[in-house]
């Protein structure tokens, strides 16, 4: 089965940093899209960042500046770089892609890593 693995969340002070990866695990063919995604409890989950298959990038207005998504094709993980983390962004923090095995493509979300910015 293919399925995505997150780690790097945590509990960080305001002005602190924090790098989230997220790894595609089995035999995979290729990766299109992979994002990040974010919900605060009772919020809506939303896309933070984004990064296309050919490397184009887009973020979220409130981390413009603060995040950066970026992948490396050949072990299959997509990174979120964080920094002066603000506490309004505690949220679990979920990647998403779209993989192609060799069963075909599939959507997967990673089990979510929690990320609390507090003092």
């Amino acid at each position: 089965q293919v399925q995505l693995v997150e780690s790097g969340g945590g509990l960080v002070q305001p002005g602190g940093s924090l790098r989230l990866s997220c790894v595609a695990s089995g035999i995979i063919f290729s990766i299109n899209d992979m994002g990040w995604y974010r919900q605060a409890p009772g919020k809506e989950r939303e896309l933070v960042a984004r990064i296309t298959s050919g490397g184009s990038t887009n973020y979220l207005g409130s981390v413009k500046g603060r995040f950066t998504i970026s992948r490396d094709n050949a072990k299959n993980t997509v990174y979120l770089q964080m920094n002066s983390l603000k506490p309004e962004d505690t949220a679990v923090y979920y990647c998403h892609s779209s993989v192609i095995s060799r069963l075909g493509p599939v959507q997967r979300w990673g089990q979510g890593a929690q990320v609390t910015v507090s003092s």
